[in-house]
């Protein structure tokens, strides 16, 4: 989260106007993240955040976006539910960007993850896959193995002065995922992001999932590569196998991983670990001066992905092959 776009103090009192969440009291920019501009809103009613879409997210994708959380809420997944006007939209427009207003969710995300957050988030992921299942909506996944050529290319002069080198190293690494990337694996709606700084906990108890603006259809054990990388590697670089092993346990014990998902992990590990990697990269090299924001390093991504390519099973990652 972030903020790019300034919101008129008039400009904001009109267009709460049309919402039934009481008198505006206060409210702050939030500076985290990288996508959006992002508004906590306190009124005499409550709680609520205010986001105005812009950078990679498509218009087009918001009725996903804002119908999954409505969806996950109804199958008992803590998430934000977004408030509806009073013509009964959830989508609105305000400094000329999209808009959204959704509820406040309890709970604050952890910084140092513990093995015992790391279960929770395996348990959490795996529901979060069932109760997508009857979604009506689908979104392909505009950053999937098909979309880091072009991303890759649109950096790689910026990443080649960041750090020479790099660019020869990614494209053989490219070269390797396109070979072997698996395309039949069990798929439906996944979080794409489920980052720390996405789940929010109350004491060592998951309270909610936030931030579906990468949410998507693809292979449920992507998400669950994914995670490993957000969730399971030290500040130093080391991977820590013990919270990996109780993240995949918890996930398999709510929904089991078939033969084809166990046996990919490595590869879907390397290129979740790309993907962050030139993300993070492109958002380095094109990020806007003097906005609220916080380029994240890439680096971190790239000690991953070397990790990954030394693991040839899923016991490297602590489950029994």
């Amino acid at each position: 989260m972030a903020v790019y776009t300034e919101v008129p103090d008039e400009e904001l009192e009109a267009f709460l106007a049309n919402y039934d969440i009481g008198t505006l009291m206060s409210y702050k920019g939030i500076a985290e993240g990288v996508e959006n501009s992002n508004f906590m809103l306190h009124t005499d009613a409550g709680t609520y955040f205010l986001t105005l879409y812009e950078k990679r997210v498509v218009e087009g994708d918001l009725p996903f976006f804002l119908g999954l959380m409505n969806h996950l809420v109804a199958r008992g997944i803590n998430c934000p539910t977004p408030i509806r006007n009073r013509k009964g939209e959830t989508l609105g427009k305000l400094a000329g960007r999209p808009a959204a207003i959704v509820s406040f969710l309890e709970g604050i995300s952890v910084r140092r993850p513990q093995p015992r957050h790391c279960v929770e988030v395996g348990r959490a992921l795996a529901q979060f896959h069932l109760a997508g299942a009857d979604f009506g909506l689908t979104r392909k996944n505009a950053l999937d193995i098909d979309g880091w050529g072009p991303l890759f290319d649109s950096c790689r002069e910026g990443m080649e002065a960041w750090q020479p080198g790099l660019a020869q190293e990614i494209d053989r690494e490219l070269t390797e995922l396109m070979r072997g990337w698996p395309r039949d694996l069990p798929s439906g709606v996944i979080h794409a992001d489920l980052f720390p700084d996405n789940v929010f906990f109350i004491g060592d108890r998951l309270s909610g999932l936030i931030d579906f603006y990468f949410a998507c259809n693809d292979a449920f054990a992507y998400d669950l590569a994914i995670c490993l990388n957000a969730w399971c590697f030290e500040h130093d670089g080391s991977f820590n196998i013990t919270k990996a092993r109780g993240l995949l346990q918890a996930y398999t014990q709510v929904r089991p991983l078939g033969r084809g998902e166990l046996d990919a992990l490595p590869l879907l590990a390397r290129g979740s670990a790309l993907r962050f990697a030139l993300t993070r990269l492109y958002d380095l090299i094109n990020h806007t001066p003097g906005a609220l924001v916080q380029p994240k390093n890439p680096k971190e991504f790239l000690t991953r992905l070397r990790f990954h390519r030394t693991i040839t099973s899923p016991a490297g990652y602590g489950l029994d092959a």
